[in-house]
C-alpha cells in the first residue's frame, strides 16, 4: 500500500535529530544534579524514539509484523504524556524553591533527597500511569498506518480519573508552580542573584532558561491535554463501566487501521498527530533554550567530531596544539 503522508521522511528525520539535541547535553546536566531537566531530557528522547521507529516501520502498512514491540511502544506513549509535564513540574518545584529563598547551602544529602522526589514525580507517576492503563485498555492496541502502534483506552468514566486526566492536572498544578515563582521572584528581585551564586549551581541567566523552558512547556502542553479530553468525548460516546472483564472482552484483538480509513476522521488526524509533534516541539524548545549555551556548544561539537572521526574525518587541530606540531619540525 502506497503512503499517502506526503510530509514523510519529515517526522522521523526531525525527531531524531530531537533525539541527538536533547541527550548530547545529558551529561552537563548530570553533573549539575538537575534531576528535573535530565528526566525531561532522557523522556523526550524515547518518546521520540518510540515514535519515530513507528512511523518508519508502520510507514505504508498497518500489518501488526511486532506484537511484542507494540505492547511496550503503546505503553511508553501513555507513559510519555504523563512524564514531560512531570518532568516539568519538578522543574517549576526547584524553581519556585530557589525563587522563595528556601533552598540552604545543598549537601550531597540535600541534593540526593531532591533526586528522589524527582525520580517519584517524573518516573514514579508515569509508570504508575502505565500500569494503570492496563484498567481501562479496551483491546490490546491499535496500529494506524504511518503512524505505528498506538494504545487504545475504552472511553468510559472510570478512563478519566485513571489515564486522560493526569497530564492536565499535572500541568495545572505545574502552572501554580510557575505563578507562585513568578510572584517570589519579583517580591526578592535584589537578592536573587546573590542567592543564586552562593547557594545554587544555577547561574541567573540557566535558572530563566530554564523557567522558559518549563512555562513553554506548560502553555503548550496543557492546553493540548485538556483538548485531547475534548476529543475523547466528542468523538467517541461515553460508555458505561460493567466492570473490568466486560471491558477487556477480546482482548487480544488489535486495531489495525490504513491511512485512508483512519484519515477520513478528521479528529483521530489532529490527536495523532499532536501526540506526534508535540514532542518534536519540546525536544527543539529545549536546543532553544539551553542549545546555543557555551558548554552546550561545546558537547555539541565534541559529538559531532566524535561522529565525524568514525568515518574518517578528523578533528582540526587545536591552535596550541598545532604550534606544537609546527615546532616539532
Amino acid at each position: 500500500m502506497t503512503a499517502s503522508d506526503p510530509t514523510y521522511p519529515a517526522f522521523p528525520v526531525l525527531a531524531l535529530i530531537g533525539v541527538a539535541v536533547v541527550l548530547i547535553p545529558l551529561p552537563w546536566h548530570f553533573q549539575a544534579w538537575n534531576s528535573g531537566t535530565c528526566l525531561y531530557m532522557i523522556w523526550t528522547a524515547l518518546g521520540l524514539l518510540n515514535l519515530a521507529v513507528n512511523s518508519i516501520v508502520w510507514r505504508s502498512s498497518a500489518i501488526n509484523y511486532a506484537p511484542i514491540w507494540c505492547d511496550i511502544s503503546s505503553r511508553l506513549i501513555v507513559g510519555v504524556a504523563v512524564a514531560i509535564p512531570a518532568a516539568s513540574l519538578c522543574i517549576n518545584r526547584r524553581l519556585y524553591k530557589i525563587a522563595t529563598l528556601s533552598t540552604t547551602h545543598p549537601t550531597k544529602a540535600h541534593r540526593q533527597r531532591a533526586v528522589m522526589v524527582d525520580l517519584a514525580i517524573a518516573l514514579g507517576i508515569p509508570v504508575l500511569q502505565m500500569v494503570l492503563q492496563f484498567i481501562v485498555e479496551g483491546h490490546r492496541f491499535n496500529i494506524f498506518e504511518e503512524i505505528g502502534c498506538y494504545p487504545y483506552t475504552f472511553n468510559t468514566w472510570i478512563a478519566y480519573p485513571l489515564s486522560n486526566l493526569w497530564p492536565l492536572v499535572i500541568g495545572l498544578i505545574s502552572a501554580v508552580y510557575c505563578a507562585l515563582t513568578l510572584r517570589a521572584f519579583t517580591r526578592r528581585r535584589a537578592q536573587f542573584g546573590d542567592f543564586l551564586k552562593s547557594r545554587t549551581s544555577l547561574s541567573v541567566n540557566r535558572y530563566f532558561r530554564l523557567m522558559a523552558l518549563a512555562t513553554m512547556e506548560l502553555l503548550f502542553t496543557t492546553p493540548i491535554s485538556a483538548y485531547g479530553i475534548y476529543i475523547n468525548i466528542a468523538d467517541n460516546p461515553l460508555e458505561p463501566w460493567k466492570g473490568f472483564a466486560d471491558a477487556h472482552f477480546n482482548y487480544s484483538r488489535v486495531g489495525q487501521y490504513p491511512s485512508v480509513i483512519w484519515r477520513l476522521n478528521r479528529l483521530t488526524i489532529v490527536s495523532t498527530e499532536l501526540t506526534r509533534w508535540s514532542l518534536v516541539f519540546c525536544a527543539f524548545s529545549f536546543f532553544v533554550f539551553f542549545g546555543l549555551a557555551d558548554e552546550a556548544r561545546k558537547n555539541y561539537r565534541k559529538a559531532f567530531w566524535a561522529i565525524a572521526k568514525f568515518f574518517g574525518f578528523p578533528p582540526p587541530l587545536s591552535t596550541g596544539a598545532a604550534i606544537k606540531y609546527v615546532r616539532s619540525y
